[in-house]
């Protein structure tokens, strides 16, 4: 074991992209310190990688304490349900549900291709002090055709904001969210169509939301941020299809025939397969059926993992 120490503090990127430096290994892990992780924490992660090709991220699913609000699952989705909703939330995940892909991975308990990692230029370090840096590395592989996933036998529990809390307020933490985002919007989208549906609805809800303090500072900080600019290209991936597949309309469940492929169905809402269904196939894929352009990025990712194996319905 090797302990990097630093004198002056440390933002959450710049910490981990030291420790990422120094890493030897075909894999990296993203832990904090204020996760307990359960028994075949690591193993369940690191299995992810054996089956999902091309996998960028395997990442946690987050438990709470008995009696405290689960405030995060894992299952980070992009789907605005209100207009002052935050843009990102956690979805629940349904039983048996397993390997689902999600925007991005947890940068508190995930684990990372580092070789991808690397190749990515690791964690952003504009994102200051912490926050939405890992909704952007995320997002920068999916625009590489790098998934993500969610793996629910990885289990932690997560002891929310234990250490920042203790150098800001809850204000300030609010505060550092909402700017840290727009800049995700303004650094990493790069189709122009994303970007202005994206940027305009992040605008909107700050309006919204304008009699908080930290979305007013938010609002006068917006202009400076959209004129860092964005990515120098154009994703190899597109934009739109990844974001339909992680808009909380797909969900993967693992079924009980290995050797019969997947099966990819649509449905009115997304539910636990019925029994005989799990009992015929390797993997079950249910797509929300109003959301086109989610069913046709499910049905090419479970080609790739499944090898053409697949049945869809």
């Amino acid at each position: 074991m090797r302990i990097d120490v630093s004198a002056a503090p440390l933002s959450f990127a710049r910490a981990v992209n030291r420790g990422i430096a120094l890493a030897r290994f075909s894999h990296v892990c993203l832990l904090n310190n204020d996760m307990l992780a359960d028994l075949g924490f690591f193993h369940a992660l690191r299995r992810a990688f054996d089956e999902v090709p091309n996998l960028f991220c395997a990442t946690a699913q987050i438990k709470f304490p008995a009696g405290v609000r689960r405030e995060e699952t894992g299952k980070a989705v992009m789907a605005q349900t209100a207009a002052e909703d935050f843009p990102v939330r956690c979805d629940e995940p349904l039983p048996g549900e397993d390997g689902t892909y999600v925007l991005y991975g947890s940068g508190g308990c995930s684990l990372y291709d580092a070789a991808k990692l690397r190749a990515l230029g690791c964690v952003d370090e504009a994102y200051e002090p912490a926050y939405v840096e890992d909704l952007d590395l995320g997002y920068r592989a999916w625009q590489r055709g790098w998934p993500t996933v969610f793996v629910a036998g990885a289990v932690v529990e997560h002891r929310h904001r234990a250490t920042t809390r203790r150098y800001y307020s809850e204000e300030q933490l609010e505060a550092i969210l909402e700017a840290n985002y727009l800049k995700f919007v303004a650094r990493s989208v790069a189709r122009r169509a994303v970007f202005e549906r994206l940027w305009k609805q992040a605008l909107d809800r700050l309006r919204l939301r304008a009699a908080r303090p930290t979305a007013l500072a938010a609002l006068r900080k917006a202009a400076g941020i959209a004129r860092t600019g964005g990515p120098a290209g154009q994703p190899a991936y597109s934009e739109e299809a990844f974001l339909a597949l992680t808009s909380g309309s797909v969900a993967l469940f693992p079924g009980h025939a290995k050797e019969a492929g997947a099966s990819v169905i649509r449905a009115k809402r997304i539910s636990t397969p019925a029994a005989e269904l799990l009992q015929a196939y390797a993997e079950v894929v249910v797509v929300r059926e109003d959301s086109p352009l989610a069913f046709q990025a499910a049905c090419e990712w479970t080609r790739r993992k499944w090898r053409g194996r697949v049945e869809v319905r």
